[in-house]
């Protein structure tokens, strides 16, 4: 054990150590072809199998800890956060009923406090870490569905698809699914809304939620907060904000005020796994009401689990799962290791690297800004070129990863750089290379 372990941690901070020298994505890794077959017996050399797993990690996949990981909403997460989530699942921790797990409950309400005092949110609010922010909606809708009861829900064009299949997953047919268009900054058109909803009522249907976005994946856009909490109060309608990306951004000044009215809302999204650069699978669900959670998810224990006087920290009655993975371990223990400081200054940084890397853009000839940098992510086109060519050309190189998006109909090309470990420069040099992809396309 010790000597695997010891390895171990020795291949993941020469990962760690090494990273911006390797390709962003690796993908010439073949495995020995008698990895194929079932092993019948105990490896000869199990430090063997282990260096070839760490190649098969290393040159396999691509890295969305690179610093030149521009694509998507990358997941940089921290080494204390790895290490806590191998104690969790080395100590076997159970974090679904507070009999078995009195210190995992303890530690999973304490970092939901402070994830809410850390985001600004109303004092009270509370909730449970998830999986990611697929089960966080799903798990927010099923209390608006169950508070608001059964009905139509309406989002944007530019909301995560997680949503609409949450909804399928609840049973809300596709005919009580408005996905409006958005405005031409991206976001949800308040006076649209408004009109479906009369429309609907019209109609005799019930408006149950309305979802907003705190940061789109496609271009960071945040939807008009306030103006949706004050429609949704007065119209009796849930409003859920999936802030799976932008919500860590109301850590910083900057942030709080883009993301003004985010704690209008009733539920929120959250992903420590983005832009708090925690392992994957790091996900939040907060409510502005968290008893609500236990009425939609407690269940009536058989007598084997029957520990009535639990109280708070009985997770497994304000969620989908019983047995659960101690993720809130993770950002516990890098928030004590690092401080809430480190994770400010590292979310700012991303805002900055965003904001320089539109002004350098703005300068340069033949490149045009599409959309501004919002939270972290900026849309820009090169002259006559294909976004789509152009990236898996420079996926090809292995020098950096950068995804195209679509705005307003057009393909362009996209950056995301919530990664601390990338600087100004070297973002300056990989719109450089984009360009010079580019014009290599259209010559």
């Amino acid at each position: 054990m010790r000597a695997l372990g010891h390895r171990g941690v020795d291949l993941l901070v020469e990962h760690f150590a090494r990273l911006a020298d390797d390709p962003v994505s690796g993908v010439k890794y073949a495995p020995p072809r008698e990895w194929e077959e079932v092993p019948r017996a105990a490896a000869p050399d199990p430090l063997a199998v282990l260096e070839e797993t760490c190649r098969m990690l290393r040159h396999g996949n691509a890295h969305p800890d690179h610093p030149r990981f521009l694509a998507f909403v990358p997941s940089p997460g921290n080494f204390v956060s790895v290490l806590a989530a191998a104690l969790a699942t080395g100590f076997a921790v159970p974090g679904g009923h507070r009999l078995t797990g009195p210190a995992s409950a303890d530690v999973e309400l304490t970092t939901v406090r402070w994830l809410v005092e850390l985001l600004g949110l109303p004092p009270g609010s509370g909730g449970l870490f998830v999986p990611g922010g697929s089960m966080a909606n799903l798990t927010a809708l099923t209390v608006a569905r169950d508070r608001r009861g059964p009905g139509t829900a309406y989002f944007s064009d530019q909301t995560h698809f997680s949503v609409p299949r949450a909804l399928h997953v609840l049973g809300v047919g596709a005919d009580r699914v408005r996905r409006l268009p958005s405005d031409g900054a991206q976001r949800l058109d308040v006076d649209a809304l408004a009109s479906a909803v009369r429309r609907d009522r019209r109609r005799g249907l019930r408006p149950f939620v309305v979802v907003a976005n705190a940061g789109t994946t496609s271009t960071g856009a945040v939807d008009p907060l306030p103006r949706l909490a004050e429609f949704c109060r007065a119209e009796g309608i849930w409003l859920h904000v999936d802030g799976a990306f932008g919500a860590a951004a109301a850590l910083t000044d900057a942030g709080r005020t883009l993301l003004d009215g985010l704690g209008l809302a009733d539920s929120w999204t959250v992903d420590p796994h983005k832009w708090l650069f925690q392992p994957a699978e790091s996900g939040c669900v907060l409510l502005r009401r968290p008893h609500e959670l236990r009425e939609s998810f407690g269940v009536d224990l058989p007598g084997y689990l029957d520990n009535s006087a639990a109280g708070d920290g009985d997770f497994l009655q304000y969620g989908i799962q019983l047995t659960r993975e101690f993720r809130a371990l993770r950002l516990w223990l890098s928030l004590k290791v690092f401080g809430a400081d480190a994770f400010r200054d590292a979310v700012a940084r991303g805002m900055r690297n965003a904001e320089e890397a539109g002004r350098f853009i703005d300068a340069e000839p033949g490149l045009e800004l599409v959309t501004a940098p919002s939270l972290a992510v900026l849309t820009f086109r090169c002259a006559g070129a294909d976004a789509d060519r152009v990236c898996r050309r420079l996926a090809t190189e292995g020098y950096a990863l950068v995804m195209p998006t679509t705005v307003a109909g057009e393909r362009v090309l996209r950056l995301c750089t919530i990664n601390p470990r990338t600087s100004a420069g070297e973002l300056r040099r990989i719109v450089t290379r984009v360009r010079e992809l580019s014009l290599d396309a259209t010559a």
